[in-house]
């Protein structure tokens, strides 16, 4: 920055031949951290251009101590480099009645004077400067503590002028947060000061100056007095991942939403204020050797060719040593043989094409519901009739049949589950991602727990390249509760109660189903160029604002999503998947905050058959939204999975069609309840009627021995009352028949 200079009268200085001439130091029109970049050029300046400026007038001959564009003014010599502040070089020859030392007069003593003294206020050893010296006392004040009043700055911080504090504290600095050292203070509002080595700050740097390189950005960072960013609830430091306070300094570049504590960006950390500061993500200090850990696993994963399932099952020995060992397989989850399908393998004329999005290509495994991109694989033997679409990887095909002490139901074995039982069309909510899945399960049907194979085998600890060089430990719902952070850095949705992964050091947090299932890279046919995973927002955007290419919803860059450098293109990590269809897609409004396609795991094509209707419905997820279910009258929301008739527009809620199925079933189950309750019926009271007739011939035997009367007797009298002779039988005769009597009572 160049310095305006205005001359004054020139003053002739003891110290210095030549006169001096006052200069002052006029900044030009900074401009405001706030506002927007100048232009596109000023824009686009790279790091080899630009050279941090220093904004002062060089050094003052008398206290050796810089002098700052704050210092308003110096005086200086046009013939010679000699510079001196203003209010040193006005410094009288003898002080009286200083409040530093008012008993005696202190003299103004020259470098020539002295070899090494010490001040008695700040107890450093000066040398080849100008001090105060009392001859009675022999003590010794550099000019700088006894001048420290006098030294006042305008800085752009604030509207008034600051002074020096004579002596260094430890206190709250409005500049860093805390910071030990000298301060400068404020002369009308005495509640603001801020810590010497922060007014000193450069107005403009390049993190990776003073960073040794750890940390590079392309744009020079402007020094901001506040936080005013649009989203400032999201920020994080990019160097510590803490959160700022929008009252402290920053460094930032606005355009590149890159921001960082003033602390962080010049690699100041007091070793005594160290301990009343937040620990950083390490980035630069790796907390763990690779030789401790083999089979550690690094996330995310490089692209839908590799998945967590297929790591865990090229570890297992017995897997291994039984690779491409059968050609048929009899799984217990298809009814039809499986056969090994390779390069070599002839399937008549029925050729099997791999998952492919560039050609709008999906092939599915039914076990892991996770592409197939690579051969071999095993495929039902009744695929090159169409008769049967089933499929799996090699490794799904081989799965352990139970697991034993898993962490999330210990209690009892889970055991492999081709089709999760009373389950409509098998989909359920896997335990620990939480999202639905129709494909493989390990459970319990006594507890009805469930988790889909891709969550049975999660590790104990991973690492991930948004969190690099530290583990990331797995953590139990149980013990979220206890966490300081409440939000997942992948997704910024809460992690109460959910299974995830954590840095205890650096309080980072992400979902399980974030970690695992977000891929480095993601292709597809509409752009040409991969979409990488981006953690943070990109550098040289074009835009302030984000907007995903597919809902075309706005995307906050602070959670993770997907990136095209080339194209400047963004979207969704939950709207990706969405791509293979070639469609108009919206995102689905009913989880925003996810990172991960809620269907992610799940295979639509089945066909249901219903009452009532000709054609058979196809379970598909609808991506439009202008249809109406035939069952209960009601649109469906955006990203539903309905059954929809292929062939007419009719279609049916997943609920809806499960209702239905329900009631048909419902219906046959009543009408044979109803052909046994008749039978039922029709049995007992034929039952009825032969025991009453059995009883009634055993009350007339027991009458007629009685009366000693023949049967023929017994018919023809005419003048016997019934009633009275039953009930002389009950109390006489039927004493002794009582269980018959209790049996006679009971089918009466």
């Amino acid at each position: 920055m160049e310095n305006s200079i205005v001359a004054k009268d020139e003053f002739k200085h003891f110290s210095h031949d030549h006169s001096l001439c006052l200069v002052y130091l006029q900044q030009q029109n900074q401009k405001n951290e706030n506002d927007s970049d100048e232009d596109e050029d000023r824009d686009e300046e790279v790091e080899e251009e630009f050279v941090e400026e220093n904004l002062h007038g060089g050094e003052c001959n008398m206290c050796e101590e810089q002098i700052l564009s704050f210092d308003v003014c110096y005086y200086n010599c046009k013939s010679c480099d000699y510079s001196l502040h203003k209010f040193c070089a006005e410094l009288p020859i003898n002080l009286q009645n200083h409040p530093l030392h008012p008993q005696h007069e202190l003299s103004l003593l020259e470098p020539d004077d002295y070899d090494k003294i010490s001040c008695v206020i700040c107890n450093f050893d000066r040398k080849n400067v100008y001090i105060y010296g009392c001859y009675t006392c022999d003590i010794a004040i550099d000019i700088n503590c006894a001048t420290s009043r006098e030294r006042k700055i305008n800085h752009p911080s604030h509207p008034h002028q600051m002074q020096l504090m004579p002596q260094s504290i430890v206190s709250s600095c409005l500049a860093c947060g805390k910071h030990e050292g000298q301060f400068f203070q404020c002369t009308t509002c005495h509640g603001f000061w801020i810590n010497k080595d922060c007014a000193l700050l450069p107005a403009k740097m390049l993190i990776q100056n003073h960073t040794n390189g750890t940390f590079i950005h392309s744009h020079p960072l402007t020094l901001a007095y506040s936080l005013s960013a649009p989203d400032e609830s999201y920020l994080k430091c990019r160097v510590c991942r803490d959160r700022f306070y929008s009252h402290l300094w920053i460094y930032e570049c606005d355009k590149c939403r890159y921001y960082v504590h003033v602390d962080c960006a010049t690699s100041k950390r007091e070793p005594f204020m160290s301990i009343f500061q937040q620990p950083g993500t390490g980035k630069i200090h790796k907390n763990f050797k690779d030789d401790e850990h083999p089979n550690l696993l690094h996330c995310p994963f490089d692209n839908e060719s590799d998945n967590l399932l297929k790591r865990y099952m090229s570890n297992q020995i017995d897997f291994t040593s039984k690779l491409h060992d059968r050609d048929m397989l009899n799984h217990s989850g298809h009814q039809h043989p499986l056969i090994l399908f390779n390069k070599q393998t002839s399937d008549g004329e029925k050729m099997v094409s791999l998952h492919n999005p560039m050609k709008r290509i999906q092939l599915l495994c039914d076990g892991c519901v996770k592409p197939i991109l690579t051969e071999p694989f095993y495929i039902c033997n009744q695929h090159a009739d169409e008769q049967c679409c089933f499929i799996l990887h090699e490794w799904c095909a081989k799965l352990p049949l139970k697991v034993q002490d898993y962490p999330g139901h210990s209690e009892h074995t889970l055991f492999l589950l081709p089709k999760v039982p009373n389950k409509f069309f098998s989909v359920f909510i896997c335990a620990i991602c939480n999202l639905r899945s129709n494909g493989f399960a390990y459970g319990c049907m006594m507890c009805e727990y469930y988790v889909d194979i891709n969550c049975a085998f999660i590790p104990e600890e991973i690492t991930h390249d948004a969190h690099p060089g530290h583990l990331l430990y797995k953590v139990e719902p149980t013990n979220t509760i206890s966490l300081p952070r409440k939000t997942c850095n992948a997704c910024l949705d809460d992690i109460i109660n959910r299974w995830g992964f954590h840095c205890p050091s650096c309080e980072y947090y992400i979902h399980v189903e974030c970690a695992l299932l977000l891929y480095r890279v993601i292709k597809h046919k509409c752009d040409k160029h991969p979409l990488s995973l981006r953690y943070e927002p990109v550098e040289n955007h074009i835009s302030h604002d984000y907007f995903c290419e597919i809902c075309e919803y706005r995307l906050n860059p602070w959670a993770w999503f997907y990136h095209c450098t080339t194209c400047r293109q963004s979207t969704h990590t939950n709207c990706v998947p969405l791509i293979i269809q070639y469609e108009p897609a919206t995102m689905i409004l009913d989880f925003p905050t996810s990172s991960v396609y809620q269907f992610l795991n799940i295979k639509f094509g089945g066909t249901l058959k219903i009452k009532g209707h000709p054609h058979r419905l196809t379970f598909v997820q609808e991506i439009g939204n202008n249809g109406t279910c035939f069952e209960c009258g009601s649109r469906w929301t955006q990203g539903e999975i309905i059954f929809k008739c292929l062939e007419c527009k009719f279609t049916l809620h997943y609920r809806c069609a499960y209702s239905q199925i329900f009631k048909e079933l419902r219906a046959v189950g009543d009408y044979v309840d109803s052909i046994s309750a008749t039978k039922t019926n029709t049995l007992r009271k034929e039952e009825v009627t032969l025991r009453k007739q059995h009883y009634f011939r055993r009350i007339t035997y027991s009458y007629r021995k009685v009366y000693k009367t023949t049967a023929s007797e017994w018919s023809a009298s005419s003048k016997f009352k019934a009633s009275e002779d039953l009930l002389l039988l009950k109390n006489k005769s039927f004493r002794r028949h009582s269980s018959a009597d209790k049996d006679f009572r009971k089918y009466s």
